[in-house]
């Protein structure tokens, strides 16, 4: 067979080795030329309309250029899969979503779940080379769709505490939306986040203080532990006294081993002469929010209550 044009070479490079066959037939490569490719093992079939410059298992990137060049334009990579693209960390899922038209009809390829949508799918496209939706967009969709609010709520939360973007952006996105399910409820979400709480766990605690009766607290406050290393504490309250209650909240990845003695570390390294650090379970916040206002009472904060 005959060298593969070097135009072939530089899509396949860009889009980590998957092509489209209409791609291809634009190339100048017809259906007998990709057919020799495939059967001699120097490609592979990936579906009926992508094929792969090589043999072998697919990589996670592998498997988005797959189902965006499957289901051809204006898709996208969108929900978990493209917010972890973006950087988001403790939320992977296996499947890979692809937002499509509406009126796409598509038939099911292994690992990729189409998300059918009347959208402007153009005007969510990042600026990665792969079709991906940004964060805004298919953080507020996925959020919107995910079964459980509790994860919902947590999504949001978690694009904001790791940085991805900010409450402000995502408010902004999500009145370019209407109407979306959940609006109203994501509405007074932002408007908790925006008021510093990083995380779901921390958006609970504000909730507990508020219906509790307690003063809210100062969230991620930056201190100095004693090797001089700066932190972050979850939740502060100055006390009438002049002693600091810090609260920290452990989510359920501090079960493990690493994380529960780094954290116990940690709270060795913030306490100081004035300054009390208590720790509670995010399920303790959620559950038995009765508890820990009580047991913060005790501490001291019912002073500061009108």
């Amino acid at each position: 067979m005959a060298r593969v044009p070097e135009v072939v070479r530089d899509l396949a490079q860009r889009q980590h080795g998957m092509v489209a066959r209409r791609q291809l037939r634009d190339l100048g490569l017809n259906r007998d030329q990709v057919a020799s490719n495939v059967r001699a093992g120097r490609w592979a079939e990936r579906s009926p309309v992508v094929v792969s410059t090589f043999t072998g298992e697919l990589s996670r990137e592998q498997c988005a250029w797959l189902g965006v060049l499957h289901a051809g334009p204006p898709a996208v990579v969108g929900g978990y899969g493209a917010l972890e693209r973006h950087g988001l960390k403790n939320w992977h899922r296996d499947d890979i979503t692809v937002l499509v038209d509406e009126g796409a009809h598509l038939e099911p390829v292994p690992g990729i779940d189409w998300f059918r949508t009347r959208r402007p799918l153009e005007l969510w496209k990042s600026t990665s080379p792969l079709p991906m939706a940004r964060v805004e967009p298919a953080a507020l969709l996925c959020a919107a769709y995910e079964p459980s609010w509790r994860t919902a709520q947590g999504l949001l939360a978690a694009v904001v505490q790791q940085r991805l973007t900010t409450a402000a952006r995502l408010r902004e996105q999500l009145e370019r939306m209407k109407p979306l399910r959940r609006a109203p409820r994501f509405r007074i979400l932002l408007t908790e986040i925006a008021g510093g709480a990083g995380s779901l766990a921390e958006v609970d605690v504000t909730r507990l203080c508020r219906d509790f009766g307690l003063p809210s607290p100062t969230r991620q406050r930056r201190r100095k532990d004693r090797t001089g290393r700066w932190r972050y504490t979850d939740c502060e309250w100055d006390l009438s006294d002049g002693t600091v209650l810090v609260l920290e909240v452990d989510g359920a990845f501090h079960m493990e081993v690493e994380h529960w003695e780094d954290d116990i570390r940690r709270q060795r390294g913030l306490t100081a002469p004035g300054r009390i650090v208590v720790r509670c379970t995010s399920r303790e916040v959620r559950d038995e929010p009765f508890q820990l206002a009580a047991d913060l009472r005790a501490l001291g904060l019912a002073a500061l209550c009108a």
